[in-house]
């Protein structure tokens, strides 16, 4: 799983000219499932964005997480994060999972990841056809994935 995470002032999803969900102070999460995804690397994926350090402390370093300042949580599911432009220009998407597979994987993750926090979290709408606005704030934006976490648990991963 790979997901674009972006500290934000704030954050909406509008689909046919509707918001289906949006935040003040937090992350946006651009969400990816990859073919070969499994619970685990889910449950890695929601670890990470709950606790990875990317708002200013009391010395203006990068140490407090989305939990600790009480923000939100906006995902957007974006199957587009595996695409490969390695043999041309048109896109291949084979990395992802399947449509109906991945509907039902994200939308059990975002159980998963609703179940993990007290946090408000929104998401936009599985396969639709999205607008998303966002105040990027810093600007902070990293890529965290699944298939690059440490193999051993340790705290740092």
């Amino acid at each position: 799983m790979r997901a674009l995470i972006q500290r934000v002032s704030s954050a909406n999803v509008t689909v046919d000219g509707i918001v289906t969900g949006a935040i003040d102070r937090g992350l946006l999460v651009l969400a990816a499932i990859h073919r070969d995804d499994a619970v685990e690397d889910g449950d890695w994926i929601i670890r990470k964005l709950l606790s990875v350090r990317l708002f200013e402390d009391e010395a203006g370093k990068m140490g407090r997480s989305v939990q600790d300042i009480g923000g939100g949580l906006l995902v957007v599911s974006q199957f587009t994060l595996y695409g490969d432009l390695s043999k041309g220009t048109r896109p291949d998407f084979g990395a992802s999972m399947p449509g109906a597979q991945a509907k039902v994987f994200f939308e059990d993750w975002m159980k998963r990841l609703r179940a993990s926090t007290q946090l408000h979290v929104a998401e936009g709408r599985f396969a639709a056809s999205m607008q998303v606005q966002l105040v990027n704030d810093g600007p902070v934006t990293l890529m965290i994935d699944s298939r690059t976490k440490c193999r051993v648990l340790s705290p740092e991963c």
